[in-house]
């Protein structure tokens, strides 16, 4: 039963990540492995390998920017920003994202976090 709820998880999360990470960004920029914490601690992604691919793909569709700032022990560290673009897709998420929400709450007969 386990490994069936974390492959629903796993399917979930996959389709939202791209979204919770221009969410983040929304409010201060990142360096990627800021990023990575932040989004393993709340198990939206499993670390850094799955992480950088999307945001490389992120950054070629116009949705986050990069620059490169001066991090700790004189290293170099890149920072992600949502871009304009970003805000206007992230806004739209969640116009989709409550409506779906709302859907499958009524579906599911009420029982969001009752477990069943």
């Amino acid at each position: 039963m386990l490994e069936q709820r974390e492959k629903i998880a796993t399917n979930i999360r996959k389709g939202v990540l791209e979204y919770c990470v221009l969410g983040s960004l929304a409010n201060d920029d990142k360096y990627g492995l800021e990023l990575a914490e932040e989004l393993t601690k709340r198990h939206l992604t499993a670390g850094e390998g799955s992480l950088y691919p999307l945001l490389a793909r992120m950054k070629t569709a116009g949705l986050v920017e990069t620059r490169w700032e001066e991090g700790g022990a004189g290293r170099k560290r890149k920072y992600y920003s949502i871009t304009e673009h970003g805000r206007v897709m992230l806004k739209e998420f969640r116009t989709v994202w409550a409506e779906i929400t709302t859907q499958v709450d009524e579906l599911l007969g009420g029982q969001h976090g009752q477990g069943h």
